[in-house]
């Protein structure tokens, strides 16, 4: 897939530069962002409902959803830093050369989160998008042993470009967040492996796959449970989904 460019609105460094850049990827008017919506305050509104944008703590989103879907549709959008450049800021304030991350993270990494969500996640009018980006992301060297890196403070990250988006819309989109080289009977430990989850998180998005509909249980592989997906695994992947609203720049 082509990538799109994700410069608007980049600027100066400050905490919020992810999300004040997808805020404005999504609704590029201001005066339609950060707007009360009810007792609370929506990231964007457009022509098709509510974007509400979420890095993490995706249950804290609860309340704040269930006031949403009363007034009006509403889309989740969760970044993934699928391509990550790091650069460590000393205590003087100089950056350091760039250095890719050789973490790379999947569209998976949202089921941990997703799970949170519960019987909210598949009600009318919610819908979830995932984004996943190349980011440049500061952090100080403030933290300890490693020079500093063990502990440390993320400082900001700034989009660069977007590489792909997969939208979830139903109880049948989420093995869309299986990557395809996933093997065909799998442990919650390689689940996470292949999505870029920790084992007890990678434990929640199993139980959720579950209760889904997307994986079953088909028997043990040593003291661990081997699952498998419910669909053909040529119907996985990327969706490209039609955009809910204009983003044309």
């Amino acid at each position: 897939m082509a990538q799109k460019p994700l410069l608007q609105g980049i600027g100066t460094l400050g905490e919020k530069t992810l999300h004040r850049v997808l805020k404005a990827y999504f609704q590029p008017d201001p005066s339609k962002c950060e707007v009360r919506v009810g007792p609370y305050v929506a990231d964007a509104l457009t022509e098709s409902g509510i974007v509400e944008i979420q890095t993490r703590s995706f249950y804290k989103l609860r309340p704040k959803l269930k006031a949403f879907l009363e007034q009006a549709p509403v889309t989740v959008v969760y970044p993934v830093p699928a391509i990550k450049w790091l650069i460590w800021i000393s205590e003087g304030g100089e950056p350091t050369p760039r250095r890719k991350s050789p973490a790379k993270p999947t569209a998976g990494q949202a089921l941990f989160e997703l799970s949170s969500l519960g019987e909210l996640l598949f009600q009318p009018g919610l819908q979830v998008c995932v984004l996943l980006l190349e980011v440049e992301e500061y952090r100080l060297l403030n933290g300890w042993g490693n020079g500093g890196k063990r502990g440390s403070t993320r400082f900001d990250r700034i989009p660069l470009a977007l590489l792909d988006e997969v939208w979830v819309r139903g109880p049948e989109d989420c093995s869309r967040l299986l990557p395809p080289e996933l093997p065909l009977c799998f442990t919650a430990k390689e689940l996470g492996k292949a999505v870029g989850l920790s084992s007890k998180k990678a434990s929640f998005a199993i139980r959720a796959l579950r209760a889904w509909g997307a994986i079953r249980q088909v028997g043990k592989r040593g003291g661990a449970y081997l699952y498998s997906r419910v669909s053909p695994p040529g119907s996985f992947g990327p969706q490209t989904a039609a955009p809910i609203l204009n983003k044309e720049k």
